[in-house]
């Protein structure tokens, strides 16, 4: 019951000096909401990215061409990943269901009088199974157009509604870059993927991306594949580098001149990147905490001093020094948690805002428990840190010098 009445006192004495309060708990308000304005909105796009990783399931094997790491004392050469290594790990390995190549380029997109830039992409038939990502409307890219090497395109629906394609775009002639394709298929609408804006691409067979984009570019070719079960993943990356580095003739020791990312892989390296952010923003607003953990101790200070004579009454009738520490304390925990608690609401309301401001289809603002307890945890402490000495000074108080107080 003391515990509580203490608390109540505490509350009573922040409302009854409300704008002081208010000035001296800024630090750990801005604190706070930086946080949780930050991790809110990492939170979101991890929660979606996860989600759309997993929804191109466990079997998912990317293979990128890696020219970073040559590594120091290395001769540099040329980079080269190829459609020809692609059918070379198609042929040789097992556990592999299906592949593709991908090459990717950004192109003006022109239809009658309108323009739209964007991102073609040169693929096979296998794409849809291997991404999870299928046509709406007309079909997918076939073996026949890529044999005959058609100019045909598949599409998203942000191109379809940039152009201004109608209702049924599919048969209507468009050009991408220099070369006129006609439109078969209209993908389904996904959003946002990895960063990409899904609705935003053009499928064009990969032999008619080379006459695009010169044959130059079939030497940096990405290869996207899925594995026949989990259980053959690791057994399939290793048998790609080997092959790899075999075709690639990379001398013992020497590093892999590519790439072989698998879903866990890939997901590791986000949540590495997003926690590095979140991990910087927390570095900087540790400043902010301290400056806002000085302005508490400063205030709590002045407050001993405002109330010596009550501190004097108190323990003239049989208070004790603990008694007074812990009431200090704990005035000095109220105000760093209130503070801590409007950080919160104003984080996750930038949070919101941000999110719904920032293009494409953006994840919801997500606040994690962990992140209000983190908050709540660094308020609590920075309150007990700095209020333990006014606390004391407080506490240490005589009586009789503290009645005489004026």
């Amino acid at each position: 019951m003391v515990f509580f009445e203490n608390f109540r006192i505490a509350f009573r004495a922040l409302w009854a000096n409300k704008m002081r309060s208010l000035l001296t708990t800024l630090g750990i308000i801005i604190g706070v909401a930086a946080v949780i304005a930050v991790v809110s909105i990492v939170q979101g796009l991890q929660f979606l990215l996860t989600q759309q990783l997993q929804g191109v399931g466990a079997t998912y094997i990317m293979v990128l061409p890696d020219q970073q790491n040559q590594g120091p004392g290395v001769v540099t050469r040329q980079v080269r990943l190829t459609w020809d290594d692609g059918k070379a790990i198609r042929d040789t390995i097992p556990g592999i269901e299906l592949i593709t190549p991908v090459l990717i380029g950004q192109q003006a997109a022109k239809y009658r009088d309108r323009q739209h830039r964007t991102l073609v992409l040169g693929v096979n038939d296998d794409w849809p199974e291997v991404n999870n990502h299928v046509v709406e409307r007309g079909r997918f890219l076939s073996s026949i157009d890529l044999r005959h090497r058609r100019k045909v395109a598949v599409i998203g629906n942000s191109v379809v509604e940039e152009l201004r394609l109608g209702d049924d775009p599919v048969g209507r002639e468009v050009y991408v870059g220099t070369i006129p394709v006609t439109i078969i298929g209209v993908m389904e609408e996904v959003g946002q993927s990895l960063g990409t804006d899904v609705d935003d691409l053009i499928f064009i067979p990969f032999e008619t991306s080379l006459m695009l984009f010169g044959r130059s570019a079939a030497d940096q070719v990405q290869l996207r594949l899925q594995a026949e079960s989990t259980g053959v993943v690791d057994q399939v990356k290793n048998d790609i580098s080997r092959l790899l580095r075999q075709r690639h003739r990379i001398p013992e020791g020497q590093p892999d001149d590519f790439q072989v990312l698998v879903q866990d892989e890939i997901l590791d390296t986000v949540n590495t990147i997003l926690g590095n952010v979140t991990a910087v923003v927390g570095a900087v607003v540790g400043v902010a905490l301290l400056v806002g953990g000085i302005g508490i101790m400063n205030i709590m200070l002045v407050s001993v001093t405002e109330r010596t004579r009550e501190i004097g009454i108190r323990k003239s009738v049989g208070a004790r020094r603990q008694d007074v520490l812990v009431q200090f304390l704990i005035e000095a925990v109220t105000l760093s948690l209130v503070g801590g608690a409007l950080g919160l609401l104003l984080g996750y309301g930038i949070g919101a805002v941000a999110a719904g401001m920032l293009p494409g289809d953006w994840p919801p603002a997500h606040v994690p428990f962990w992140a209000v307890a983190l908050a709540f945890g660094f308020s609590s402490v920075v309150g007990i840190f700095f209020g333990i000495y006014p606390a004391g000074k407080a506490a240490a108080l005589d009586p009789i010098d503290a009645l005489r107080y004026e």
